[in-house]
């Protein structure tokens, strides 16, 4: 199921877009949980933003928040270039917006977003030069790991990653952009993750989200077309270092990082 925008009030119950319960806002409360830079945030004159699709758990509302608000740059729900105050998006998440702040300010320190004062965060726009330097850094940090892998690490241990690789075939068919790239991240961590460096893991991790991120002059959607490609190519890639053949997986690693920057 694609994440998207949610409702987190833990009541159980969707929120409905005719006839809302008028809701007097809370200040006090506000003024106990502090209020950031950019209190005072304008919310008229927004872009118009999909209600609620489901109902997650009140537990770690902060990372529920942030989990579906990366969902929503990946798909491009949040639109680069405009504006998003965190009172808004509380408000259909159905929490205050203290921790929609807070999960904001986190995509702002991931390159996401930037703040606005007194405004609230606009969506970073991203041009295909990032994106292709993001592909270059990606290829110079994993391809070596991989060729290493390839001769070292049994076969056995590859053919432990198949579910995951089928995981994103499955995505890929379903033409899901948010499904598709938290089954393509996962699969490459458990790739990386032979290499028993959690550095690696963690700077990886970070450039493969912002890869994900849609840019500002393409259609947010990616092509089922494309996925069913990009997922085809980790079958293929565990296949050859099974084989332990690096010459097949620096040309397959290097052709899955090329085709993202186009």
């Amino acid at each position: 199921m694609t994440q998207g925008l949610h409702d987190v009030s833990g009541t159980g119950l969707p929120r409905h877009a005719a006839q809302p319960a008028t809701r007097v806002p809370d200040r006090s409360r506000e003024r106990a949980e502090g209020v950031s830079a950019v209190r005072g945030e304008h919310t008229h004159s927004e872009p118009p933003l999909p209600r609620p699709r489901a109902v997650v758990q009140r537990a770690s509302v902060r990372g529920q928040i942030l989990d579906a608000l990366r969902s929503a740059l990946t798909t491009g729900e949040l639109c680069p270039g405009e504006v998003y105050s965190a009172p808004v998006l509380g408000e259909r998440f159905g929490v205050s917006a203290t921790p929609v702040r807070e999960a904001m300010q986190q995509l702002a320190l991931e390159g996401a977003v930037e703040v606005v004062p007194n405004r609230g965060f606009r969506v970073v726009r991203r041009g295909a030069r990032e994106l292709a330097e993001l592909a270059e850094v990606r290829a110079l940090l994993e391809v070596p790991v991989l060729l290493r892998l390839a001769g070292t690490v049994p076969a056995a241990r590859f053919a432990e990653l198949r579910p995951l690789a089928e995981d994103t075939a499955r995505a890929a068919a379903a033409g899901c952009p948010a499904r598709y790239a938290e089954a393509d991240r996962a699969f490459h961590r458990a790739l990386l993750a032979l290499a028993g460096n959690e550095q690696l893991l963690r700077i990886a991790e970070d450039l493969h989200r912002r890869a994900q991120w849609p840019l500002a002059t393409t259609p947010p959607r990616q092509h089922r077309a494309v996925l069913l490609r990009d997922a085809a190519q980790h079958t293929a890639l565990l296949d050859a270092l099974a084989c332990g053949d690096v010459d097949v997986v620096g040309d397959l690693v290097a052709e899955h990082f090329a085709q993202r920057d186009q």
